[in-house]
């Protein structure tokens, strides 16, 4: 256990010392989206949880019904002040950089010549059945170009041991169809890993497990062993034909239990970005020494939020400036009434992503061009039947949402939908 923790806080010193964050300016920036936002995810959290079947059906990252997580301080050196002044206002930062990053040609020329992605989510469940076909043939008769598939699902389940036996012929087949294969890796969340490895599992004093809502054990995300599995892991998905790696739970657990979890380490002074950060290096330098492009899932709550980004350790502009897309849960179901002016604003698709987005914008001015990860958010195709004054989400409010997100000034995006309930309402034809 000290041998583990001493290697990653080796890798840490070394990590922040590498990192540059000069010339910050304290700016006021319109704080609406940051508004009682952390108590909103919790309550969003404990909503989904609730409503098993509609909770799979909702959000990546059920558990906190976007899909993915939210948490705070970071690997550059920044510390509480760099991001919130004694006053509560948010700090725009300057010149962010992760020097530790390695980029080779390869993984810069994809940045700046890839088609933009536009996608949905698929289980791992379904990529194993005859329901791929029809997917399949929504991708080719719209503008969609792209399937983001479960490769280690919420359980902690590798989908080519489980639910599909010749992964590579899969890709074979949608390369043919010229579609973009991404491998979505749950990180943190693994009741499969924490069964198998008990030493790696996340938990509380007493000797109890951490658990979700739904009774899902977590493994302890400042452990280097489990950070090695989730890299090694990746390697497999490129090897077998992914194009493309996204992490997804890559963050701390939120909760009753996760506020009793004992991590080993002393979790003050922003430890908790740290680890998320560290980690995100650590496995993003090892997939691009293979030219494997790495991205994230993250909250979208904890763009210009400190009390989000400490609750869950996701500092939104320095993972920004590490991996090579990063993918924000802006599902307007995930804001509470009052974001963005919005009594509520799952009933306002267009205002909550083009504020959300814009929000973006501000605040990853931070980073320069080249070394700013590519931004494709995450969007609503659900129905969030447990929000209050929640509308239908068809056609009309998926276009709205894409609309929003080019008019932010953005060109990528993907649809989530548990179930993958997905139709040609809302898309172009291709």
């Amino acid at each position: 256990m000290k041998k583990e923790l001493f290697a990653v806080a080796a890798l840490l010193t070394v990590l922040t010392a590498g990192c540059a964050n000069s010339n910050e300016n304290v700016a006021n920036v319109d704080s609406s989206v940051s508004t009682d936002s952390a108590s909103t995810e919790t309550s969003n959290d404990a909503a989904i949880e609730s409503s098993t079947e509609e909770a799979d059906i909702s959000g990546n990252d059920i558990e906190d019904i976007s899909g993915n997580d939210v948490s705070g301080n970071d690997i550059s050196g920044n510390s509480a002040s760099d991001m919130d002044d004694v006053s509560g206002n948010d700090i725009v930062r300057t010149n962010v950089v992760n020097e530790n990053v390695i980029k080779t040609e390869e993984i810069k020329a994809w940045k700046q010549n890839h088609e933009p992605v536009r996608g949905i989510y698929v289980t791992g469940a379904m990529a194993g059945t005859s329901g791929m076909d029809n997917l399949i043939q929504l991708v080719d008769d719209t503008e969609l170009n792209t399937m983001v598939i479960d490769y280690k699902n919420d359980e902690g389940e590798i989908t080519s041991d489980v639910y599909v036996k010749d992964m590579k012929q899969l890709m074979a087949t949608l390369k043919d169809h010229g579609i973009y294969t991404i491998a979505r890796i749950v990180c943190f969340k693994d009741p499969t890993l924490a069964s198998e490895r008990p030493e790696l599992a996340l938990m509380k004093s007493n000797g109890t497990a951490v658990t979700d809502g739904n009774g899902v054990a977590w493994v302890n995300p400042c452990k280097e062993e489990v950070w090695e599995y989730l890299t090694e892991t990746a390697e497999q998905a490129a090897e077998l034909g992914f194009d493309e790696i996204q992490y997804d739970y890559v963050r701390f657990p939120v909760g009753k239990d996760a506020n009793e979890a004992d991590y080993g380490v002393d979790l003050t002074d922003g430890v908790k970005q740290q680890m998320i950060e560290g980690f995100l290096t650590y496995a993003t330098n090892r997939l691009h020494e293979k030219n494997i492009v790495v991205t994230a899932d993250v909250f979208g709550t904890i763009i210009g939020s400190p009390e989000d980004t400490a609750s869950v350790g996701q500092d939104y502009v320095n993972i920004s400036a590490t991996i090579d897309a990063i993918c924000p849960m802006v599902y307007p179901s995930h804001y509470g009434p009052g974001n963005f002016g919005l009594d509520v604003p799952d009933a306002h698709p267009y205002e909550t992503i083009l504020n959300a987005m814009e929000k973006s914008s501000t605040e990853l001015t931070a980073i320069s061009d080249e070394n700013r990860a590519i931004v494709r958010p995450w969007l609503q195709a659900f129905t969030a039947t447990w929000v209050d004054g929640h509308i239908s989400y068809n056609g009309e409010q998926i276009r709205q949402q894409i609309q929003a997100v080019y008019d932010a000034g953005y060109d990528e995006w993907i649809l989530w939908n548990a179930a993958n309930r997905y139709s040609s309402d809302g898309l172009l034809s291709e």
